[in-house]
């Protein structure tokens, strides 16, 4: 039962609360608090905006995770993963507690996993009521009934006005994101970023479902009338939102997955898009769900005195975002759980404009480019960027990888063979030339390509290999002109393209060389040919 009182005990948390702690509320009382506390405004349409200035993404240089016995020679160390001691933890741990205990607090008991056999119990202390409101909407909410009683089977004390210090807490700057998996507990200070708190329980997850024969995975879900799952792996940015998001298609879940011996199932209950120049026209359920009350718009620019939005203004970040319940997309799988995946998808926003728009890949292709994870960076999103910039992350998800990359390559090699599923390369990004020269890859070519995919239409299609990459093209797709599916004839200058697929595939050989060595012969040549 939701209580509003000054006795609500976090002594288990060592919390000596002098201040009133609020838990379990309502995301509409959370929401009204946050109104009256001041933490930001509502607009027009009835969503939540917050702002997190300066902090306007996560912090990877900033999270650290407790070298302790238990867990030290699992922890794939280095920069992911930045060690620190557990003397070091102590002192943050006890600081972060009096930090806390002289606030008005906010507590919510939630859900992680949507699968009973692999779900963990996850309680979130924060100061902010808005904050709350996120992670209600970003996790699952248990019924009253299973709040009596509630056991956390980890704890995430937030402190997002609280600095560390470097001396004395051993951190690299006054933000942390500090993990001790052998106490349960999660530190996040220094930083209002929302997505810390989301992140740091999918690090979480990404320690403990292996253990529990469950791959965790970076990933959108979906599942169609007949039962078929699709997955989509892609980096922030490649449209993994976007495409899963399909009204003919039931959405499992947006971000964060498990795969186990049962099938997919969502670990949150929620949804975090990215809306810069979200519109009504092209993510027409996204815009929906975002412009309701109960929705966060994160960093997102607003009149205050119309308290209209203008998803197009970057002047804050590119990374403007909306948290909303997955039940504000009238397709969602409300229990978050389906069967094998029948098709996966990797996708990649390729701002060298020379990946195919869509290919199928080999179980060996599958392996090389899910633990290279390539995207790109644009020209101008970075200072000192001023073109295209590859980007590779492991597993598409390297920074939320606390064990080595080919844990979870080796989980899924397994799960493709067991299952039979198919993999796809999807290119989101530019074709005809670079971004500055090219243009981007048409929308509804891409849901094309997918919807084709998904639903067999291109079994039977012959193919050719790409003489670059390897990966094989469909000759056809329905509804997509022949002539884009080849990028090196979208080029004005075939030489040119020519000479920019020999630059990205050296980049792919030289990024995989750290994986190398713990790969099949037959996983190793699946890359790009040499020129």
């Amino acid at each position: 039962m939701a209580t509003e009182m000054a006795t609500a005990d976090l002594s288990r948390q060592g919390i000596d609360a002098r201040g009133t702690v609020h838990q379990n509320l309502t995301p509409t009382v959370l929401l009204e608090h946050a109104v009256r506390r001041g933490e930001g405004l509502l607009t027009n349409a009835g969503s939540f905006v917050g702002l997190t200035s300066p902090h306007t993404g996560r912090s990877p240089e900033d999270k650290f995770v407790v070298r302790e016995p238990g867990s030290e020679d699992e922890i794939w160390w280095g920069k992911v993963n930045v060690a620190l001691e557990p003397e070091r933890f102590a002192v943050l741990l006890d600081d972060v507690r009096e930090h806390l205990s002289d606030q008005e607090l906010f507590v919510s008991d939630l859900w992680a996993g949507a699968d009973p056999q692999h779900r963990l119990n996850v309680r979130f202390v924060s100061p902010n009521a808005w904050h709350s409101v996120f992670v209600n909407n970003m996790f699952i909410n248990p019924p009253p009934s299973d709040l009596d009683g509630f056991e956390p089977g980890f704890t995430v004390l937030h402190a997002p006005e609280m600095e560390s210090d470097l001396a004395r807490h051993g951190t690299r700057s006054g933000t942390f994101i500090a993990l001790d998996f052998s106490q349960r507990t999660v530190l996040i200070g220094g930083t209002r970023y929302a997505g810390e708190l989301k992140k740091s329980i999918f690090t979480v997850m990404n320690y403990l479902m292996p253990q529990q024969g469950v791959l965790p995975m970076h990933c959108s879900a979906n599942v169609g009338s007949q039962g078929d799952v699709a997955l989509f792996f892609g980096l922030s940015g490649t449209g993994k939102t976007t495409l899963s998001a399909d009204p003919e298609r039931g959405l499992i879940g947006d971000d964060e997955h498990g795969w186990s011996d049962r099938g997919v199932f969502n670990f949150e209950g929620g949804n975090y898009a990215k809306v810069i120049r979200l519109s009504a026209d092209g993510e027409p359920m996204i815009w929906a769900a975002s412009n309701r009350f109960g929705a966060i718009l994160e960093n997102v620019r607003m009149d205050e005195d119309t308290r209209e939005v203008d998803f197009d203004d970057d002047s804050i970040t590119e990374n403007t975002r909306s948290s909303y319940p997955i039940s504000f997309i009238p397709s969602a799988v409300m229990e978050g759980m389906a069967g094998h995946p029948k098709n996966v998808v990797f996708l990649t926003a390729d701002a060298f404009g020379v990946m195919p728009p869509i290919s199928k890949l080999t179980p060996e292709q599958a392996m090389y480019h899910f633990l290279s994870g390539y995207t790109a960076k644009l020209a101008g999103t970075e200072r000192g960027v001023s073109e295209p910039k590859a980007a590779f992350s492991a597993c598409f998800g390297a920074p939320f990888l606390p064990m080595q990359p080919s844990v979870y390559a080796g989980m899924l090699g397994t799960k493709l063979e067991e299952h039979g599923a198919q993999v796809w390369m999807v290119n989101t990004g530019w074709t005809g030339g670079a971004f500055g020269t090219g243009t981007r890859m048409k929308l509804a070519y891409t849901r094309a390509m997918i919807r084709a995919a998904l639903s067999g239409q291109l079994d039977g299609v012959k193919t050719r290999p790409d003489p670059v990459f390897g990966l094989h093209i469909p000759e056809s797709v329905p509804d997509v002109p022949d002539d884009v599916l080849d990028p090196r004839t979208t080029w004005p200058e075939p030489a040119e393209y020519d000479d920019a697929a020999a630059k990205l595939a050296g980049m792919f050989r030289e990024n995989f060389e750290k994986f190398a060595d713990g790969v099949s012969e037959g996983v190793k040549n699946a890359g790009p040919r040499a020129g």
